[in-house]
C-alpha cells in the first residue's frame, strides 16, 4: 500500500482534517483509520494525525510513531491554543522526537481546532482574579476563534500541504497553516 491515514480525534478536529488528506491523496492504494483500531497494516508512507495536549501528541501516537521503521511519515494536527509559526514549530519539535531515526520525516501541517465549551467554562472563572484578566480575555478570545475551526481554509491547507508532497516530492519543506496561506512556511 501507498498511503495510511491513522489519525486521533478527541472532538472530531483531526478525523476532519484527516478525512481531507486522505481525499487528496493521489490513487486507490491508500486506507485511513483511527489510530485506536489500527492492527500494523504496513504502507509505504504514513500521515499520522493528532489533538494538541500540553503542546505534544497523546500517548497511542506517540506509541505508533515508535513502531514505525523504514516509513515516510507526514504528521499533521489540530490545536485548540491558536496558530502561529513559533507554537507550531515548538508542537513539532515535542512530536518529532518520536519518529524513529530511520524513518524519513516529510513535514507537518496544523490548524486550529474548536474546543469543548467546558474550556470556556474554565477560562471564564479567572474573572475572580484581576491579576489574571489580561490572560482571561486572550484565552477567552483565542476559544471563540477556534469555534470556527478546522474551515475550508484549513481543509484547502491539509489538500495543499499533500499536493505539495505528491507534486515535489520527499523530503518536503515544514508546511504549516498560517492566515496568509503561504507554503511552505518557515
Amino acid at each position: 500500500m501507498d498511503y495510511m491515514v491513522l489519525y486521533s480525534s478527541k472532538t472530531g478536529n483531526t478525523k476532519k482534517v484527516a478525512t481531507e488528506i486522505f481525499s487528496a491523496l493521489p490513487g486507490m492504494s491508500k486506507d485511513m483509520q483511527n489510530i485506536e483500531e489500527y492492527r500494523g497494516k504496513d504502507a509505504d508512507t504514513f500521515f499520522i494525525g493528532f489533538w494538541v495536549d500540553r503542546g505534544t501528541c497523546e500517548l497511542s501516537v506517540i506509541d505508533v510513531l515508535s513502531e514505525l521503521h523504514g516509513k515516510k511519515i507526514a504528521l499533521f494536527g489540530t490545536c485548540g491554543m491558536g496558530s502561529g509559526t513559533e507554537y507550531y514549530r515548538n508542537i513539532e519539535k515535542k512530536v518529532t522526537v518520536w519518529v524513529p531515526d530511520d524513518c524519513e520525516y516529510l513535514g507537518m501541517f496544523l490548524c486550529q481546532g474548536k474546543m469543548p465549551m467546558k474550556v470556556r467554562e474554565k477560562y471564564e472563572i479567572f474573572r475572580e482574579d484581576p491579576r489574571e484578566e489580561a490572560y482571561r480575555k486572550q484565552m477567552l478570545k483565542n476559544f471563540d476563534e477556534a469555534l470556527f475551526h478546522p474551515n475550508d481554509n484549513d481543509l484547502a491547507d491539509a489538500r495543499a500541504f499533500v499536493e505539495h508532497m505528491c507534486r515535489k516530492g520527499a523530503p518536503l519543506d515544514h508546511i504549516c497553516n498560517q492566515p496568509n496561506r503561504e507554503f511552505p512556511c518557515g
